[in-house]
């Protein structure tokens, strides 16, 4: 994650400065700008915590900040859906994990406004299905976090497509055409938290379902090659007829001296070209360079460094389900 310190602001300040006033450190505004007395609460909490006390809230001090969002910092430890999931999402957000869990966006397509790791919305009727389930099945976190705000959203939901995206862009900030920072923040909470990080995974299920599909047919046995198919479910769907043909040709010719993994790796190249070639030609390199990413486990991807097995432990282990 990012490291905030004197001269920082946004949403993610606002944030700490509340987290801050709560723990009793802060009594300023909660403004967004990482000031001088910002910067002298967190020390004093950093000092109070037996951290070293820079002023500065990176990945540690703000796990101490957030203790209930500290368990979503395993990225590389969860299940294979999850981390599937947490890859691609951070491809589609921009964020890296666990950040593209409580990615915040606003009305820009009609949809009301769009969160999580897949950018679930109102308009598709995705963002209702799981936000009911965290209200119905972690109401006491909900209200934790929406406090009286919960009703008003809960009422909006239940009145519907309409009444959802009305609600979201009663919520708005008009001039930055985004969520407004009293609720922004909120949805940022709840992103972090493993319930709700539980429910994003289990929206994606029939992504994954379709990527044990796909990996069965070309023979991909890895946990890597599981993500790779995971992401082409979800940026472009599936893979045509007339690109399987090619796929299978050129696998069909590769070096069968090859051991297990270097087979898997260079499978997994044929499938990533391929299927960035069959993209609208606005983004066939973008497509591609996402997808050989995945294939060869390193990369980057719209000026973010990945490193698959670091950060999200998917490498070369075998993905069992794949072997049944």
């Amino acid at each position: 994650m990012t490291a905030f310190k004197k001269g920082a602001s946004g949403d993610e300040v606002v944030l700490i400065q509340k987290a801050l006033k709560d723990a009793g450190f802060y009594d300023g505004e909660t403004d967004g700008v990482f000031n001088d007395r910002t910067e002298t609460a967190v020390n004093a909490f950093q000092g109070r915590s037996g951290l070293t006390s820079d002023g500065i809230v990176g990945p540690v001090t703000w796990a101490r900040l957030f203790p209930s969002a500290a368990s979503t910092n395993k990225t590389a430890t969860g299940d294979l859906p999850s981390r599937c999931l947490a890859l691609t999402g951070s491809f589609e957000t921009g964020q890296l994990a666990p950040d593209c869990f409580a990615a915040v966006t606003g009305n820009f397509d009609g949809q009301g406004m769009s969160f999580g790791a897949l950018q679930w919305n109102f308009g598709q009727g995705t963002l209702q299905t799981l936000l009911l389930d965290m209200f119905e099945n972690h109401h006491d976190i909900a209200l934790r976090i929406f406090g009286e705000d919960l009703d008003t959203i809960k009422g909006a939901i239940k009145g519907g497509e309409e009444s959802s995206i009305a609600f979201a862009v009663s919520i708005h900030d008009q001039k930055t055409k985004n969520l407004n920072t009293h609720w922004r923040h909120m949805f940022m909470l709840l992103g972090l938290t493993p319930e709700f990080q539980s429910i994003e995974t289990k929206g994606a299920t029939s992504y994954y379902e379709r990527a044990v599909r796909l990996s069965k047919d070309y023979e991909l046995w890895t946990e890597r090659g599981l993500a790779l198919m995971f992401d082409i479910a979800v940026q472009n769907g599936t893979i045509p007829e007339k690109v399987r043909e090619l796929i299978l040709k050129d696998i069909a010719g590769l070096n069968q001296d090859l051991s297990p993994e270097e087979m898997e790796v260079e499978k997994m190249r044929i499938v990533a070209n391929h299927r960035a070639e069959a993209a609208k030609p606005t983004y066939v390199e973008d497509v591609r360079k996402r997808k050989l990413c995945i294939a060869e486990g390193k990369g980057v991807v719209h000026g973010t460094a990945y490193d698959l097995a670091g950060q999200f432990g998917l490498d070369l282990r075998k993905a069992d389900l794949l072997l049944s």
